[in-house]
């Protein structure tokens, strides 16, 4: 017996979580009108939605495992069997992420969310930053940028037809140019890249970036295959600029609620510059 004040054991909290799962595609299930699916609606229905072996039949699992999944069972299922429940019974993209959650697996169709276009409006948002801003995929593809960030990158990404973040680093020599501290911080991409890129290695769009990276720079080479792999922490970041000289900023980076494989990157304005060591210590991050 759990005594007055104590926290839940694994256990209830384990059962509770099934509960909450099971209530969930219940509320999903009756959700469903039977004529989308191609089912009668039939005249005998007393519930709304699908019935429990409709959706069992529809997922190809048996009904008695369906049912106990809805009694919040102790039952072992596979991502496979989620994601066909998800599309049975039309899980919207908030949805399906808490069904994921609940389950506590990973959603098979997790980071293919760029086969969308970037939702309406974050173009939008970034332009209204007066700071430089701009949106980076998972690819680290440039989706949209202001005008501050393009007057800090010297004319990029206007000036290519594919912008991606990893291709200006280590291809445009610009770039060696304008970053401070060039070396250190492109390596500290690569890592930081890695860590991006880990769930999405097998994907045909970084395995095509990667493969073309790992060909056309020997120093991307050569960091990647260090294996170094590091969170985008953020932080100083100094630029020899052509005009307007030497400029530094602290970098920050969210990631997109609507776009969960994208992140929104700002460079807010740090100040004059000082030469203390402590200066130097802060360069950390890549860009």
């Amino acid at each position: 017996m759990q005594s007055k004040g104590a926290p839940p054991s694994a256990d209830q909290v384990n059962s509770a979580r099934r509960k909450a799962l099971g209530d969930f595609l219940r509320s999903a299930r009756a959700r469903v009108q039977p004529a989308t699916m191609g089912l009668p609606a039939g005249v005998r229905r007393r519930t709304p939605g699908l019935r429990r072996e409709e959706v069992a039949q529809l997922c190809g699992i048996s009904v008695t495992w369906y049912t106990w999944i809805e009694q919040g069972r102790d039952v072992s299922v596979s991502p496979s069997v989620w994601a066909r429940l998800a599309s049975v019974l039309g899980l919207a993209r908030a949805e399906r992420h808490y069904l994921f959650e609940l389950a506590e697996c990973t959603d098979p169709e997790h980071g293919r969310e760029h086969a969308h276009p970037l939702p309406e409006g974050l173009a939008d948002c970034v332009h209204s930053i007066i700071a430089p801003a701009y949106i980076l995929d998972r690819c680290w593809n440039v989706l949209a940028r202001n005008d501050a960030l393009l007057h800090l990158f010297d004319g990029w990404p206007d000036r290519d037809a594919r912008p991606n973040l990893l291709r200006y680093i280590f291809q445009d020599p610009a770039a060696r140019h304008l970053v401070v501290d060039w070396d250190q911080r492109a390596s500290r991409v690569v890592a930081e890249f890695r860590a991006d890129a880990a769930a999405h290695a097998d994907e045909p769009d970084v395995r095509a970036l990667l493969d073309e990276l790992l060909q056309s720079s020997s120093l991307f080479a050569h960091w990647w295959t260090r294996h170094a792999v590091v969170d985008r922490e953020g932080g100083l970041r100094e630029f020899q600029h052509p005009i307007s000289g030497t400029l530094r900023y602290q970098q920050i980076t969210f990631r997109l609620a609507t776009r969960l494989d994208c992140k929104l990157v700002m460079l807010l304005d740090n100040g004059p510059i000082g030469s203390s060591s402590d200066s130097r210590r802060d360069r950390t991050s890549g860009l």
